[in-house]
């Protein structure tokens, strides 16, 4: 069972994704967290496998809470999948240089023109532990 962690500052965005999570039989939603701050907290008390990550948030941005998480002794084999609708050149460098082994545009584009959450999951599998 993969364990995921959802951050996102828009409530509806966590609803959408818990949906799409719990239908898959091999991931759990471990928790939510509305900004970064929360997010490095519960990641510490939860222990998610995963942390499906939102790049802009307020109180601490998801950049700095993957830093956070990554940067902690104690979370060596946490995962942080980023999110964004920004799809800045910026945003992928500072993310893989914040250590999140994923990156994942929320923005339909030709490759993935009718929703673009249809396969995202299945990045969190390939951060799984083992």
């Amino acid at each position: 069972m993969i364990r995921v962690l959802l951050a996102d500052d828009q409530s509806l965005v966590r609803a959408g994704f818990r949906a799409l999570l719990d239908a898959q039989p091999d991931i759990e939603v471990a928790g939510e967290a509305s900004d970064g701050e929360e997010a490095l907290r519960m990641v510490r008390e939860l222990r998610p496998d995963v942390v499906l990550m939102d790049i802009r948030m307020p109180v601490l941005d998801g950049l700095a809470a993957t830093r956070g998480i990554t940067g902690d002794g104690g979370l060596p084999d946490v995962k942080v999948v980023m999110l964004t609708t920004f799809e800045l050149d910026e945003y992928v460098f500072e993310a893989i240089r914040s250590g999140a082994p994923a990156f994942w545009s929320r923005t339909p584009n030709r490759r993935n023109s009718c929703a673009p959450y249809g396969r995202w999951w299945r990045a969190m599998r390939c951060c799984r532990p083992g």
